[in-house]
């Protein structure tokens, strides 16, 4: 089962909170909120494995300052 673990405010940030996680070795994917042709300016939640959930918690803590 996937978890959402973070909301990001644009398709940019989202992918690159995306890449971080994937280079640390966790399984990720993006899923777009909202209006479907808000494209880019849409708020993305970001999901791993529920298994994975608390380790990515602790790294995009650590990478978002929280």
């Amino acid at each position: 089962m996937w978890t959402v673990v973070y909301i990001a405010p644009s398709k940019a940030m989202a992918e690159m909170l995306k890449g971080i996680l994937v280079k640390e070795g966790l399984l990720c994917m993006l899923k777009s909120l909202g209006i479907p042709h808000a494209g880019d300016a849409a708020s993305f939640e970001i999901l791993v494995p529920e298994v994975e959930a608390e380790e990515a918690h602790e790294i995009l803590s650590s990478v978002l300052g929280g």
